[in-house]
């Protein structure tokens, strides 16, 4: 008897946890992971999550050979229109027969049972592949198994301009600071994967500038967190990536 796998669509962010993630998840035999799916922001048409520009997206996901769908978000979209948004794309793929979706998440806790809770309400069961496993295990893996990223966006108080532009290998790890994740799961940096096993060729593309940006810091929801000494903004440093065409 032929069993057969359960449509799955995996939530792309283009970085080395969902590379690693995807590259599991296709090697299990009971899920058919036949979609990417991917926030943008449409008024930059970029990643939302770090900025990487759409071309370089949709080559790369190219590259992997599984289709792209992307969820289009206003320039700067309030919970209420991500969710909003969100639940009309998920409830479309549920229509079609897609019962699971993937996540590279690895100990943020707080998200998962965020992305549990609202799954839930659409009948779409959450996997993370990577959940739980040691971080430093984890890029090693990364690295063993021949995958490429270039860190594109770094939090500016954890680390400063010369990370990013960076290759995530051996020394990239060693010049971290201790505080620093090893896959930067705190967000302390972002990456973009343009090479391994799961890809058909390489994505190509070219360094551009490095550039500085300042954002308003999310307000603490709890009382006593209301009285906060650090500042108001908080800055991320960004490596620009070219499409190489």
């Amino acid at each position: 008897m032929i069993m057969r796998k359960e449509k799955a669509y995996f939530n792309w962010s283009s970085g080395k946890d969902s590379a690693l993630s995807l590259y599991k998840v296709l090697q299990d035999e009971k899920l058919d992971v036949s979609l990417l799916l991917t926030s943008v922001n449409a008024f930059h048409d970029r990643v939302s999550m770090h900025g990487v520009r759409r071309e370089l997206l949709e080559e790369q996901t190219k590259a992997i050979g599984i289709p792209l769908q992307t969820i289009d978000l206003p320039k700067e979209p309030s919970m209420k229109e991500y969710t909003s948004k969100m639940e009309e794309v998920v409830s479309s793929l549920k229509n079609k027969g897609y019962k699971k979706s993937i996540f590279g998440d690895i100990f943020l806790e707080d998200l998962k049972r965020y992305r549990e809770k609202q799954l839930q309400k659409l009948e779409i069961e959450c996997v993370f592949p990577i959940w739980k496993q040691d971080t430093r295990k984890l890029v090693q893996e990364f690295i063993d198994l021949g995958f490429k990223s270039i860190v594109v966006a770094t939090k500016s108080e954890k680390l400063d301009a010369s990370f990013v532009g960076r290759i995530i290998d051996e020394d990239f790890l060693n010049d971290l600071p201790n505080d620093v994740d090893p896959c930067g799961e705190n967000g302390e940096f972002h990456t973009f994967c343009f090479d391994g096993p799961i890809f058909k060729q390489p994505v190509r593309f070219q360094i551009g500038e490095k550039i500085y940006r300042e954002y308003q810091r999310p307000k603490n929801t709890k009382k006593e967190d209301e009285v906060c000494t650090t500042s108001s903004h908080m800055g991320f440093w960004f490596q620009e990536l070219l499409p190489n065409y």
